[in-house]
């Protein structure tokens, strides 16, 4: 296995890795890689270039086509219970979802009868909720949205209901919450804080929060403190292993929070989901690149 690609700091990443793959480059000219989300039914990865303002779809043995342009700076991306697409829009500083008929449905863009901030991230509950973090990195300048004040007291974490759609904060005490992640039974909500990114002495680490009733957050705890860089966006494997963005690429930990071992990348890593026929293939989404590498275990993401 080459020493370059991976660093082992415990025994249990070797049967997580597999000793002749390759990292692949599938695409260079992105200018910030977001929100990768496989679409198994289809055979096709959709990704987030925020700056550039598209959704690009990658097809193996098709390559790289624009899948939506004007995308409102979108970032996060994720699939609800029924397929569908689910996106955070920095722009338009709004969640929506895309109908089978290529409509747009808005599923959240104020709390409380105020603007939100700039969703980034998403991921749907086995209930049906969709959950997601509203840092401010969307309107701090004009780069990845549109700057603008404020209009929310904070940085929070959101819950939109299935059937009512009713908007709930779930955590708000955070700096800039970010990616998120929920264990494979559902029981355990992961979620980032990247305020280390403007800030030296800010949080950099990843919290574990109790899930109660599939619907609010009890107790958490710091799950792990990543450095070098700070955790973005991540996904879990079906044996409950955590994937992260950190400064040096990916950094996989444990489920008791060990940080098992990493992947080097030549480049900044935002984002990364696990997609394939088999779910064992990691794209990742890398500064100005898309990535792809085959790994020993299947991702658990829904649906």
């Amino acid at each position: 296995m080459s020493d370059e690609l991976y660093e082992h700091l415990d025994p249990r990443f070797r049967a997580l890795t597999i000793p002749n793959t390759q990292l692949e480059r599938l695409y260079d000219k992105c200018r910030w890689a977001e929100g990768p989300v496989w679409f198994n039914d289809g055979g096709y990865l959709l990704w987030s270039d925020i700056p550039n303002e598209r959704i690009l779809r990658w097809i193996p043995e098709h390559g790289v086509s624009v899948f939506r342009a004007n995308s409102n700076f979108a970032n996060g991306n994720t699939r609800d219970l029924q397929g569908r697409l689910v996106t955070c829009e920095h722009g338009t500083r709004r969640v929506t979802r895309t109908e089978a008929d290529g409509s747009i449905t808005v599923l959240a863009d104020q709390f409380q009868g105020k603007r939100l901030n700039s969703p980034n991230d998403v991921v749907v509950h086995r209930d049906g909720g969709v959950w997601f973090t509203d840092p401010t990195y969307g309107i701090l300048s004009d780069y990845e949205g549109f700057q603008a004040e404020p209009e929310q007291e904070g940085s929070f974490v959101y819950r939109i209901d299935p059937l009512s759609g009713v908007i709930a904060c779930v955590a708000s005490d955070f700096v800039q919450p970010n990616g998120l992640a929920f264990s494979p039974d559902g029981k355990t909500l992961y979620v980032a804080d990247s305020a280390r990114s403007h800030d030296p002495q800010a949080p950099h680490h990843i919290r574990a929060f109790e899930v109660i009733d599939a619907s609010r957050l009890g107790a958490s705890r710091v799950f792990a403190v990543i450095e070098p860089g700070i955790p973005d966006g991540f996904r879990i494997d079906v044996q409950g292993n955590l994937w992260t963005s950190a400064g040096d690429g990916i950094q996989c930990f444990a489920p008791d929070g060990t940080l098992l071992g990493k992947i080097r990348l030549p480049e900044k890593v935002a984002n990364l989901t696990f997609g394939g026929p088999r779910r064992n293939r990691l794209f990742i989404a890398a500064n100005t690149s898309l990535y792809m590498i085959h790994v020993a275990v299947a991702g658990a993401q829904l649906p």
